[in-house]
């Protein structure tokens, strides 16, 4: 029983991953609230930032978002791929619209600058590697061998 217990128990790399990018993406969107306040909800203005990342409002709780689906789905293998698959989709898609957003404040309701792209195509990455992390195999013990 102890032996199945410790086994459930056990964490794969992908998981871990996801649990620090949502852990990440929380605490950084929650940070970005004392930097824009709550005024400016969708406002284009690249003189707020975080650590050089442009950010509003709107993109603060799309960062909390982003954060609590990390720490809600990262404890079991399966869900954190599913947190990889929604990251390569989000990140993914907001990276191509970061590319026409970037020098475009009419349609840059996010306030994505340069170095957000580089981050959004970052995070599409890493829900790659999460989802596509390979499977462990279950351990064999010598009884069940077949020689």
């Amino acid at each position: 029983m102890t032996e199945s217990m410790s086994a459930t128990r056990t964490r794969a790399p992908h998981q871990w991953i996801a649990l620090v990018i949502g852990a990440v993406y929380l605490l950084v969107g929650a940070a970005g609230f004392l930097v824009t306040g709550f005024s400016g909800f969708a406002e284009h203005d690249h003189g707020q930032t975080l650590l050089g990342f442009a950010i509003n409002p709107l993109h603060n709780i799309v960062h909390i978002l982003i954060g609590l689906l990390g720490l809600a789905l990262w404890s079991a293998a399966g869900r954190a791929r599913t947190f990889g698959w929604l990251l390569v989709a989000g990140y993914g898609a907001t990276f191509v619209f970061g590319l026409f957003a970037v020098n475009n404040p009419g349609i840059n309701f996010l306030n994505i600058n340069a170095a957000d792209n580089g981050l959004h195509l970052g995070s599409a990455l890493a829900g790659l590697a999460i989802a596509l992390w390979p499977q462990r195999r279950p351990a064999t013990t010598p009884a069940a061998q077949h020689y």
